[in-house]
C-alpha cells in the first residue's frame, strides 16, 4: 500500500490511516508517503516499509550499517533536533490526552539534549548468536551479530568482538553478557544457562589478567548455586558504586543532569524530610541527603540496596536510612503507620507507580518529583495525582538515549 505517515507512535514507528485503523510502520517519519506491506499482528495494524517515495527533511543516513536490522538504536534515520523535539510531543501529548493535563497548565521547560549522540552507551546486554555476540534484531527475539557498536562508549565499542574472542569455548553455555562502563573503568557479568563450572572462572581471570575489563561476575541459572567475582567488578562514579549485574542509567553525562534537575525542582531545604521510592543503589539519594535533613530511601533489589549502603558507608553519609522492599507496600504501610514526610521523589520503573496520589496525600507532603522513563505511565499517575490534589509545576524532557524514541522526564507537583 501508497501511505502517508502522520505522526509518530510512542513506540517510535510512524503512524497511517488504512480504511480507519492506525497502521504502524517502523522506519517511516512523518509527513512521508512510503510503500509499506500490511500485516495483521493480533489486534494491531503493522506496515513493513518497502521504500520511501517523498522522503522527511528529517530523514537522514544512520551512521551505524545495522541501524535497519539491530533492534538498539531505532531512530538512528532521524535528525537530532527533530528527536528531541518528537520526543517532547510524546510526553506532553500523553499527559494532555490520556492525563487529562493541558500543556498551559505547567510550565514547560527547555529539554536537556546529550551532547553526545553516539558513543554515549556505558551499557549493555549481549547475547550469544552464530558463535559470537549480539544484539537482539529490531522487534525480534532474533540476534544479529556485532563486531563493534558506535552508540558504546569508548571503552566498550569494541568489546563485542574482543569478548566473543575471549569467551569463544563459553559461548554455547552462555545466556547473556551484560557490559558496564564508569570513567573508563569496565566490568562484566556473565550469565550462564546451567550451574558455574572452573573453566568458567578460568576464562574470567584470563579477561582481567589481559587487561580486557575490570572486573567479572559469574552467574549461574537460577536455582543452580550463587554467583562468584573476578577482579574488581564494582565501579565508582560521583560517590555511587555500580555492578554490571545490577542498573545504571545508560548516559552517565546526562544522567547528571537529570539529578539535578529533580533535585531543584523537588527544592530540598535543612530541615525536609524526604521519602525517596524506587531508589535504586543512590543515584538520587545522596545527592539529596547534602540539602535535606533526612532521606527514606526504598528500593527492593537487594544488590542495589548493599551497594548504596556500601556507598553511604563510604562517604560517611549519617542522614540516608535504607530499606529493601516493594515501594508500593512501604509506602502504604508508612501511610498507615501516620508517618509524615516533606518531599516524595519517585523514580519507577516503566510500569510507573500506581497509587502515588494516594500515597502523597497520605503522606502529607508538600511537593512530588516524578521521574519517568515511560510517557503513559506518567501520564495515568499525573492525573491521579492531579486528582488528589497536587498541581502539576513543571515538566522537563531529558535525552537519554539518543537515536532511540526511549524518553526520560521530569515533572514536579505541588500540593
Amino acid at each position: 500500500m501508497r501511505l502517508h505517515v502522520d505522526r509518530l507512535s510512542k513506540s517510535g514507528e510512524g503512524v497511517s490511516q488504512h480504511d480507519g485503523r492506525a497502521v504502524f510502520i517502523a522506519g517511516a517519519l512523518p509527513g512521508e508517503e512510503v510503500e509499506a506491506e500490511l500485516h495483521e499482528e493480533g489486534k494491531v495494524l503493522r506496515g513493513e516499509l518497502r521504500s520511501v517515495i517523498a522522503p522527511s527533511v528529517d530523514r537522514r543516513e544512520p551512521v551505524c550499517a545495522l541501524a535497519t536490522t539491530c533492534g538498539g538504536c531505532d531512530w538512528m534515520h532521524l535528525q537530532d533536533t527533530a528527536q528531541l523535539r518528537e520526543k517532547q510531543q510524546v510526553v506532553v501529548s500523553a499527559l494532555a490526552h490520556l492525563g487529562g493535563i493541558a500543556p498551559g497548565d505547567y510550565a514547560l521547560l527547555p529539554p536537556i539534549a546529550s551532547r553526545a549522540h553516539v558513543g554515549y552507551r556505558r551499557r549493555a546486554v549481549l547475547h550469544p548468536t552464530a558463535g559470537r555476540l549480539g544484539f537482539h534484531a529490531r522487534r525480534s527475539h532474533q540476534r544479529v551479530v556485532v563486531e563493534r557498536c558506535p552508540a558504546l562508549t569508548g571503552p566498550l565499542a569494541s568489546l563485542p568482538a574482543q569478548l566473543a574472542d575471549r569467551l569463544a569455548p563459553l559461548l554455547k553455555e552462555l545466556d547473556e553478557a551484560r557490559l558496564l562502563e564508569c570513567e573508563g573503568r569496565v566490568a562484566v557479568s556473565l550469565h550462564f544457562k546451567a550451574q558455574l563450572k572452573p573453566r568458567f572462572r578460568d576464562v574470567a581471570e584470563v579477561c582481567v589478567r589481559e587487561g580486557l575489563v575490570d572486573g567479572v561476575v559469574l552467574h549461574p541459572a537460577e536455582g543452580k548455586g550463587g554467583f562468584t567475582t573476578v577482579g574488581r567488578p564494582v565501579l565508582e562514579e560521583d560517590g555511587v558504586l555500580h555492578r554490571p549485574d545490577g542498573f545504571a542509567q545508560a548516559n552517565a553525562e546526562v544522567n547528571r543532569a537529570l539529578v539535578s534537575q529533580a533535585i531543584e525542582l523537588l527544592e530540598p531545604g535543612p530541615e525536609s524530610r524526604v521519602l525517596e521510592l524506587y531508589s535504586g543503589n543512590g543515584n538520587f539519594t545522596f545527592r539529596l541527603a547534602r540539602h535535606a535533613k533526612s532521606v527514606l530511601a526504598v528500593e527492593s533489589f537487594p544488590l542495589s540496596v548493599s551497594l548504596a549502603q556500601d556507598a553511604a558507608r563510604r562517604a560517611g553519609v549519617q542522614n540516608v536510612r535504607f530499606v529493601q522492599g516493594d515501594s508500593e507496600k512501604i509506602a502504604k504501610g508508612l501511610v498507615g503507620e501516620r508517618e509524615r514526610f516533606d518531599l516524595l521523589l519517585v523514580d519507577p520503573p516503566r510500569a510507573g507507580a500506581p497509587g502515588v496520589g494516594a500515597w502523597a496525600g497520605g503522606l502529607l507532603v508538600s511537593r512530588v518529583v516524578y521521574v519517568a522513563c515511560d510517557p503513559t505511565s506518567l501520564a495515568r499517575d499525573a492525573k491521579e495525582l492531579a486528582a488528589c490534589g497536587f498541581r502539576p509545576l513543571a515538566l522537563q524532557v531529558v535525552d537519554l538515549f539518543p537515536q532511540t524514541h526511549h524518553v526520560e522526564a521530569v515533572m514536579a507537583f505541588s500540593r
